[in-house]
């Protein structure tokens, strides 16, 4: 069956998530480099769009030919249906409701994960933010606030009633963090609750485990986090595997390649005062697994301007082949 969004065709049944502080343009010009996959921008606070702070502006910036959607985070629904206002404005093609952030600073203020534990003002926000907008809109979720208190079922059923027309679910409480192991299987019942397209997300670091979630929790597709920091091959992987296809690595940008377009992008994109902790933190990414990883961030946190940035990524062997974690 195909997997569809707002009548559109998807070409992959591989999501890139929203990830703070990391799904920033440049992060997602090289993911596209590996596939077209559905991404999404970085969660922005409703309240921040509306108010059009510049650096929320530049964290929902969209290229043309990307179908990537714009995360809103929020807890009033009014000022969430101008957010997504907003959003389209800017030229976003769908966008995505948060529910499912645990961080304290987002939960404190009654946003994200600690929406699920208000399904009325739940339902309000997702039936108002779907109203005010003509394009397809989507929702992340947990499997709910605590071990004691699961209802993803209830809110998945809520988010199809208003409209949603994507669902994702990380297979963690919000109680949980980011602790034990994600719960592929819980899913699975959220699934066969509802007719919209379900989407497993968490603890997908490999082709093996991308498997093992489709299967245990019967979802459409799946959702890739940090595994694709410094990792971005592992998106064209899992799509080829989920394809039949025998992933080829002669087909796909090498290592080096990649991390010198990626600093390039950075140093496009960001202000140049930027650009020095951008570039550091691309790095640090795509150390991550490497032979000696310890060592290598020791050597970036020394690196004092954009040079040499640049001159470790060819002075750095390690980086020099197609060798891909996985």
């Amino acid at each position: 069956m195909d997997l569809v969004i707002g009548g559109r065709k998807l070409k992959s049944r591989v999501f890139l998530a929203p990830m703070a502080g990391v799904s920033d343009l440049p992060f997602r010009k090289i993911a596209r480099e590996f596939g077209d996959f559905v991404m999404y921008s970085e969660m922005v606070a409703s309240y921040a769009v509306i108010r059009n702070i510049d650096r929320t502006r530049m964290m929902m910036e969209l290229t043309d030919d990307e179908w990537t959607g714009i995360q809103i985070v929020g807890a009033d629904p009014k000022i969430m249906a101008e957010a997504a206002k907003k959003s389209h404005e800017l030229g976003a093609p769908f966008l995505d409701v948060n529910m499912g952030c645990p961080v304290k600073k987002i939960v404190k203020t009654e946003a994200g994960s600690a929406l699920m534990k208000n399904e009325r003002l739940a339902a309000e926000i997702i039936k108002t933010v779907v109203e005010a907008v003509p394009i397809p809109v989507t929702l992340k979720i947990r499997l709910g606030w605590s071990d004691d208190h699961r209802n993803a079922i209830q809110i998945a059923r809520i988010a199809q009633d208003n409209g949603i027309q994507l669902l994702t679910v990380h297979g963690r409480t919000r109680s949980q963090l980011f602790t034990g192991k994600a719960d592929w299987h819980a899913i699975r019942a959220i699934k066969e609750s509802i007719q919209i397209p379900v989407i497993v997300n968490g603890d997908i670091t490999s082709v093996e485990t991308a498997r093992m979630a489709l299967k245990e929790s019967r979802a459409d597709g799946v959702m890739i986090g940090r595994g694709a920091m410094g990792n971005p091959w592992l998106l064209r992987q899992i799509h080829d595997d989920i394809d039949g296809i025998p992933y080829d690595e002669s087909t796909v940008p090498s290592r080096i390649a990649t991390i010198e377009k990626h600093i390039q992008e950075i140093t496009t994109f960001y202000p140049s005062y930027k650009v020095i902790i951008n570039g550091k933190k691309v790095l640090m990414m795509y150390s991550r697994g490497r032979p000696n990883a310890a060592q290598l961030r020791h050597r970036i946190m020394t690196l004092e301007n954009e040079a040499q940035i640049k001159g470790f990524i060819y002075s750095n062997h390690l980086y020099a082949r197609n060798a891909v974690t996985t």
